[in-house]
């Protein structure tokens, strides 16, 4: 076999632990997979490979069955994964792509594990500049970093300094085979309109246009490492007990530029698909001076933030408990709810109720008498007084005596004979909003 050199300094990597990757079948990808499988510390560590199946071409299934071929030949195991790509996001057939392909990846990706991306200088240099033909600012502008953190493990991208044409050297020495996407040629697609039209026009008149892009998105990058520490603190600031709200007030108190950046960021750190373009003047203008007693909103893709009494609240677009909701519990396990809530009955061994409570919706008009109280209230007074926010009422589980007798609102009111029951028994009711775990704790968005 022909040697050639390694593109190095890529592939040593920045951390231990098994690699997952990311295999199209193409070019790039097919480097990769050769060049860590060429190494036997990472086939120690459990060297795998994943090559998402979007079944948006003719030929998918022979790539799909390219793919399986050349790594048997390397003895590297491969899991093909089908996906569906939804294209009535807004995103376009290649972002609805990507958005399909990375949640295959996340799916698959084990604590710790790092995924391994093929992307190269070239397609640094084209995330550049369509950055910034949106507008981007220096977060955008530093496009693609060579590691970060991704969902339970790591996102690694060994070739991000190695230009594209040191690779195809690099394959050919090696006698290599890879399929080629038709589409890439294309010149329909923002991406690949830079690729073929313009990038090639740039490297007439100026040879290393591409090493010139991807160095200002290194340099952005930095710069965006340098603010980062003052926008921790300031977004820890505007913070509360609960990471998915921040004090509005504070934020608002801000300069403009770093109110951008913490919004920009509040947002990232909770899972939520980034604010688009318009995102943080909405809020600004909507949000941020609204009336304490307006409900507020922006939504985008599938999240949106919430102002209420002087909070902003941001999460996945949730529809609330359906109002036709009607499950008999008798307390011995857990009632998962369908909006992903959970109710649980914690006490002994063996405690329960004497007969299944029902556990409902609200549909307005509910009264309940509170411990040490004579008459009944309103629940929406109850509630009102209690500062509920309008994201956890709507998703607040009653409970009801069969004759209707509204025992508790989740574990936020509990009504006198409920409470009675409960001290009785050495037993305590519990409700989990969408969101968070059993102890209380904000799990992640995905």
């Amino acid at each position: 076999m022909t040697s050639a050199p390694t593109p190095a300094p890529w592939i040593d990597a920045e951390r231990d632990g098994p690699v997952l990757v990311g295999y199209s079948g193409g070019l790039d990808s097919t480097v990769l997979l050769h060049t860590l499988a060429d190494r036997p510390d990472q086939r120690a560590r459990g060297l795998r490979a994943v090559h998402v199946h979007h079944g948006l071409h003719a030929a998918a299934d022979g790539w799909a069955a390219h793919c399986a071929a050349v790594c048997a030949d390397v003895g590297v195991p491969l899991q093909i994964v089908h996906v569906r790509v939804d294209g009535s996001g807004g995103h376009g057939p290649e972002g609805a792509a990507r958005l399909a392909r990375h949640a295959a990846f996340s799916g698959l990706l084990a604590d710790g594990e790092i995924l391994a991306l093929a992307h190269h200088l070239d397609d640094q240099a084209e995330t550049f500049l369509l950055r910034a033909l949106r507008s981007a600012g220096p977060d955008g502008l530093g496009a693609m970093r060579s590691w970060r953190r991704h969902d339970r493990g790591w996102l690694w991208r060994p070739l991000l300094d190695t230009p594209r044409t040191d690779l195809a050297t690099w394959a050919h020495a090696r006698h290599m085979r890879w399929v080629e996407d038709p589409s890439n040629a294309a010149v329909d697609a923002d991406r690949n309109f830079l690729r073929n039209a313009v990038l090639p026009v740039l490297r007439n008149r100026w040879p290393h246009a591409g090493a010139a892009l991807a160095r200002s998105a290194r340099l952005s990058a930095q710069a965006v490492d340098l603010l980062a520490d003052e926008d921790a603190g300031a977004l820890a600031s505007a913070a509360t007990l609960d990471p998915a709200v921040l004090r509005a007030e504070i934020v608002l108190a801000l300069p403009a530029a770093r109110r951008a950046r913490v919004l920009r960021r509040w947002i990232d750190t909770l899972g939520l698909p980034s604010l688009p373009a318009q995102g943080v003047a909405r809020i600004e203008r909507d949000l941020l001076t609204a009336r304490p007693d307006a409900d507020a909103a922006f939504a985008w893709a599938d999240a949106r933030v919430l102002s209420w009494r002087g909070l902003l609240h941001a999460a996945r677009t949730q529809p609330p408990l359906a109002p036709d909701l009607d499950l008999p519990w008798w307390g011995d396990t857990a009632l998962h709810l369908p909006d992903g809530g959970c109710l649980v009955l914690e006490g002994p061994r063996g405690v329960r109720f004497e007969a299944p409570v029902r556990v409902h919706a609200r549909r307005g008009g509910e009264r309940i008498r509170l411990p040490g109280r004579t008459h009944a209230h309103a629940l929406k007074h109850v509630l009102q007084t209690l500062d509920v926010p309008p994201w956890e009422r709507a998703h607040l589980p009653l409970l009801s005596t069969p004759d209707a007798t509204l025992l508790a609102a989740g574990d936020l009111a509990i009504s006198a004979s409920l409470d009675a029951w409960l001290r009785s028994r050495e037993a305590r009711l519990r409700w989990t909003s969408p969101g968070h775990d059993l102890h209380g704790r904000r799990t992640p968005a995905r």
